[in-house]
Formats: structure tokens, sequence, C-alpha cells
């Protein structure tokens, strides 16, 4: 079986579909720390990773400023 995966900005992320929630989901791989992502169709899921990404390197940058 093929994995489908998603990459931005240099990190990776899964892509699972819930047949009881009727949506996909995943989380980012390779980091410290647990970030997931959703969404009710595959563009807005994409879209939430990319977000989920963003927030994940904005709090890392936050963490060496303090």
């Amino acid at each position: 079986m093929n994995e489908k995966l998603l990459y931005y900005r240099g990190y990776s992320g899964d892509v699972h579909y819930s047949q009881d929630d009727s949506c996909y989901y995943g989380t980012v791989r390779n980091i410290k720390g647990l970030v997931t992502y959703e969404g009710k169709t595959l563009e807005e899921l994409e879209e939430d990773f990319y977000g989920a990404v963003d927030d994940y390197l904005e709090y890392q940058q936050n963490l060496k400023e303090q």
C-alpha cells in the first residue's frame, strides 16, 4: 500500500481518513511533540497541514528567543 504524504517547508505529514468522523487527519512527522491537522476534504487537510507547520515553526522560534 502506498502511503500518502504531504510536504511543506522541509516537513512531512501523513494522511489518514476516519470513516467514523468523515474527515481526513494526520500528524507532522519527525518533530519533537505532537502536531496534528484535519479537514473534511483533502484540500482542507492540506491547508490545515500548512498552518500546523507554520505554527510549529513560529513556536520553535519563540522558544529560541526566550
